[in-house]
């Protein structure tokens, strides 16, 4: 089965640059999901923990951290959040949080990280089907409007995630492990994933009737996926989220 891929670039000291403790970092963005290119860029996201004075105290506390910049000739976008914040995304049906959550391309890790996520289970719901298909037709839109491969493949794996999130409970955002996993996927997907590692720009060179009529057929697949799953109508987690929150705050507090 395919494996996704790491970028080439030493993330290390990027996590020790750091202001506050990070319970996890990891790489999201087009090297998670298989289809980077040569000049992607590199998408790191993890969670920050801040000290209780700056949650109770009068200042707004710095809860989502965002920087973008250039080292060493790749570019880099880094997005963090708060525990608190990060644990509400989860308990919203965010379909990002949980891609960086789980991704494979893990750069830093602590015990809080694999317990978050032992508990993702416990936040999937069948309601997660509106993120992916919004996500899609937003991407979807790009696409029409640019004529990008990139906006068609990101339309491509967010319909394919929320399919097989409907019908497996997993989250998997690797569009070519998707395209063997779901039996749905067009056929074209192997060679716009090769197209699009050429460039990170480039043009779509497909049949826009075709590609447009795959996609409907895709968003009917993903709601008839909805409407069978096994999935929960309501998350589970959230006393077990509340207590780690507490503890992890608490031991910080601690020392």
């Amino acid at each position: 089965m395919p494996t996704t891929s790491a970028p080439d670039v030493d993330l290390t000291a990027v996590v020790a640059e750091q202001p506050d403790p990070l319970l996890f970092a990891t790489v999201s963005g087009a090297h998670l999901y298989g289809f980077p290119s040569r000049d992607s860029d590199v998408d790191l996201r993890g969670v920050h923990l801040l000290p209780v004075a700056d949650l109770i105290g009068l200042r707004e506390p710095e809860e989502t951290r965002t920087r973008m910049w250039d080292r060493d000739g790749t570019e880099m976008d880094l997005v963090t959040h708060d525990l608190r914040k990060f644990v509400r995304l989860m308990l919203r049906r965010n379909g990002y949080v949980l891609e960086q959550l789980t991704s494979p391309l893990v750069v830093h890790t602590t015990e809080a990280h694999a317990e978050l996520r032992s508990l993702v289970p416990d936040v999937l719901t069948a309601h997660h089907a509106h993120h992916y298909r919004g996500f899609a037709a937003t991407q979807w839109r790009l696409h029409e409007k640019s004529g990008e491969l990139k906006p068609l493949l990101y339309t491509y794996r967010a319909l394919l995630t929320g399919i097989h999130l409907m019908r497996s409970g997993e989250i998997q955002a690797h569009l070519p492990t998707l395209a063997e996993a779901v039996p749905e996927a067009p056929a074209r997907l192997p060679g716009l994933v090769a197209a699009k590692a050429l460039a990170e720009h480039a043009a779509a060179e497909v049949p826009a009737a075709e590609v447009r009529a795959e996609v409907e057929r895709l968003g009917g697949v993903l709601d008839d996926a909805q409407a069978r799953s096994a999935l929960p109508g309501e998350a589970a987690g959230f006393a077990a989220l509340d207590d780690l929150v507490v503890r992890v705050r608490r031991e910080l507090a601690e020392g």
